[in-house]
């Protein structure tokens, strides 16, 4: 039995598409049962800026833990089954390992790392930082989790770097490998189906910020570059209110997509964009680093803080022009960066084969 704890669904955003798509994956590819331990209805209204809401996410969680506490005292839980957290950052997992150890029942768990506190410009780093709690708890989790999963190699090196844990780490065959983390894609194969009734539409002189409006995100850059460059239009694309539907539209008109980010360690919308041929304009920083091709990369320095952005202000904007008013000559490339993107970080099949193969782990 595979259980899926899941994260809470927001509708505008891709845990909408998790509930039911991660379950009905796992189902196909493993031909195991798969049970979702879901917490209920949630909050639509996230904290502002953040990815969930702060209250109501513990109220979730609390009745997961109810849920899996309940399949232990009727003995449903078998050797052999395995738990999947589609967020790693889950204290649940803690009660999880303290039921299965003291019952004896020798299961496996696995979790897919999103943030925490040893992210800086994360709601947790930058409103709790380092305090000893929070550090320990999340390196608690790491060692509850037999399989920790990450989407980008930057993004496990600044898990290891910061919490600063006396891992052995072995970087081979482009995979980190400490016994207990994985560098995979996420689980989000549908993206090029969902996206594409939005290719193809007339492209207009749209440039987009889908990002979160958080300071992380620094959308005064875009703001500032707004004024800067009246002959374009500029959609921040959270202050609109926009259905899924609206925005993928939004999408597939726009010329291109923009980020100055400060927190990175997948970033999605850039691939939505990409799938329905919108430039992405990125920084050389985070995991856009490894993840963009030269050919939508700018050089770091241009967007490390707003008073960087204002020294190389003017190369920021021939840039947005260049691409601009040269669209055409760029749809090659975000082709290839598109495969580039597919294989490598937008479908989780290292994931599965390590859910598959987990018999072979001691």
């Amino acid at each position: 039995m595979i259980y899926v704890v899941d994260l809470e669904a927001v509708d505008t955003r891709y845990t909408k598409q998790w509930k039911t798509h991660v379950p009905e994956l796992l189902q196909r590819e493993l031909d195991e049962p798969v049970t979702v331990i879901s917490g209920g209805d949630t909050p639509q209204a996230t904290t502002p800026g953040a990815f969930l809401n702060f209250g109501g996410t513990n109220v979730y969680k609390s009745k997961q833990l109810e849920q899996i506490g309940e399949l232990f005292c009727a003995g449903e839980v078998k050797d052999g089954d395995y738990f999947l957290y589609t967020d790693a950052w889950n204290p649940t997992v803690i009660q999880l390992k303290y039921m299965a150890e003291l019952l004896g029942v020798k299961i496996k768990i696995g979790g897919l790392w999103h943030a925490g506190s040893y992210d800086s410009q994360d709601f947790l780093g930058r409103l709790i930082g380092d305090k000893p709690w929070v550090r320990h708890a999340e390196k608690s989790m790491y060692e509850v989790f037999d399989h920790n999963f990450f989407a980008s190699a930057f993004h496990i090196k600044m898990f290891y770097s910061v919490l600063n844990h006396p891992w052995q780490i072995v970087w081979s065959d482009g995979m980190f490998d400490d016994g207990k983390i994985t560098r995979t894609g996420w689980p989000m194969e549908y993206m090029a189906d969902t996206l594409a009734p939005y290719t193809g539409l007339e492209k207009r002189d749209i440039i987009l910020f889908p990002h979160r409006i958080a300071p992380e995100k620094q959308p005064e850059i875009f703001k500032d570059l707004q004024q800067s460059l009246p002959q374009y239009k500029f959609v921040m694309c959270q202050e609109q209110q926009l259905s899924k539907d609206e925005y993928h539209t939004l999408l597939g008109s726009a010329k291109m997509v923009f980020s100055a980010n400060l927190q990175e360690t997948l970033g999605i919308s850039w691939y939505e964009g990409a799938l329905v041929d919108a430039i992405p304009m990125v920084p050389d920083r985070l995991s856009y680093s490894e993840m963009a091709i030269d050919d939508f990369k700018y050089p770091s320095a241009w967007t490390e803080s707003f008073d960087s952005y204002l020294d190389h202000k003017q190369e920021v904007i021939d840039a947005i022009v260049d691409y601009m008013e040269n669209y055409d000559n760029y749809v090659p490339a975000i082709t290839q960066q598109v495969t580039k993107l597919k294989d490598d970080y937008f479908g989780c099949s290292k994931l599965i084969s390590t859910i598959r193969d987990r018999s072979n782990y001691a």
